[in-house]
């Protein structure tokens, strides 16, 4: 293979210019110019840039050429510490934020990241290979199908960003050369209940859809209140007073009223809520009026691939309330609105008559639990 002439260098169409040793001239179809370099590293087959033409000549790239090869052979020292991909996702998402639908968003979005892309943070991004992306996209492409699609977006996102600012990253990784080793996920077989650890990245799953905010704010409140999914849809601004929101026994499975400590995540919930308020009375009002209809809830779980009904919630809120130091079975009991029965239960109400200082303190405990899982 010839090399490449000063005069080629300076004149070449777009595409990658070979000059021999893995030096490359890159040219985009706007006209820019820059150097790369393939090296391997161990066993690992890498790209370097070099830096801009004209200001690096083409003989000084091949000069940084030869210093790279040498250096991955171990005979000359490492070059300094670049932009690690932690680094590039923190300003992806300072680029991308005022794009994004609310802090929600860019919360949910790196979380995501620290959980199950934690072997790419400390990595130079310019290093991410293919293989990279993959060995933490395949242990949860099938068991987390939702929370795998969007993690291989947030992947891409930051490599796209990236590869904006850096010639050396000639391709995103996370792009369409890694679809051929996704196979297609299989139908999630749907459950009752999910473990409580996994409430938080549902929520986020949903929180980041594209339904609509009535119906996202309502799933969340039916998490964080461990209510009934028609108790919380047909709610009123009526019904609350300051932090305490009381269901009338009309609506509830008992027949009797039901007070509802609320956390100030709940609280949140329901300033957001008032954005959406439209004159009907209803806290998360149907875009096509009046209240959600019954299956709204259910079908947003559904179309973002969870594995849980919207009565599961309760399960999941119940299974981890019980498992909490100092938390009586009669207060996560009565948070789920369950009557205690017996004359030995009913012992438990004496005083506070539905114990609802204890279970103010238990609803905040989860709603932490559910923002920093």
């Amino acid at each position: 293979m010839s090399k490449l002439t000063a005069m080629e260098v300076a004149h070449a169409g777009p595409g990658k210019h070979s000059d021999g040793n893995g030096l490359t001239l890159v040219v985009k179809p706007s006209g820019s110019r820059s150097w790369v370099v393939r090296y391997h590293d161990g066993s690992r087959r890498r790209d370097r840039g070099l830096g801009a033409f004209p200001d690096v000549t083409l003989a000084e790239a091949r000069r940084r050429a030869e210093s790279v090869h040498a250096g991955a052979a171990g005979i000359a020292p490492k070059p300094a510490q670049r932009l690690t991909f932690a680094e590039a996702a923190r300003q992806a998402h300072d680029h991308y934020g005022q794009q994004w639908r609310g802090e929600n968003t860019a919360r949910d979005t790196w979380r995501r990241l620290e959980r199950h892309a934690a072997p790419l943070m400390s990595m130079p991004v310019a290093d991410v290979q293919r293989g990279d992306v993959l060995a933490v996209l395949l242990p949860i492409w099938h068991d987390k199908p939702a929370a795998a699609k969007r993690l291989r977006q947030d992947i891409r996102r930051v490599l796209g960003w990236a590869a904006a600012h850096d010639a050396s990253i000639l391709s995103n990784e996370a792009g369409e050369v890694i679809s051929a080793a996704l196979t297609r996920q299989r139908p999630k077989r749907h459950r009752d209940a999910v473990p409580a650890a996994d409430v938080p990245e549902l929520l986020a799953i949903v929180r980041d859809s594209d339904s609509g905010d009535a119906a996202k704010l309502c799933l969340e409140w039916v998490a964080l209140t461990a209510c009934r999914s028609g108790e919380a849809r047909e709610m009123t601004w009526a019904e609350i007073s300051g932090d305490v929101w009381t269901v009338p026994a009309e609506r509830t499975k008992q027949g009797r009223s039901h007070r509802v400590p609320l956390s100030r995540r709940a609280l949140d919930v329901l300033a957001e809520a008032r954005k959406l308020d439209d004159g009907s009375g209803y806290v998360f009002p149907s875009p096509r009026g009046g209240s959600l209809h019954g299956a709204t809830l259910l079908k947003l779980l559904r179309e973002n691939c969870t594995g849980s009904s919207v009565h599961g919630l309760r399960a999941s809120f119940r299974g981890w309330a019980l498992a909490q130091p100092g938390v009586s079975w009669a207060a996560a009991e009565l948070a789920l609105a369950h009557s205690l029965g017996s004359d030995t239960a009913q012992a438990y109400l004496r005083g506070d008559a539905d114990l609802l200082d204890e279970r103010r303190d238990l609803m905040q405990r989860w709603a932490d639990y559910l923002d920093g899982c």
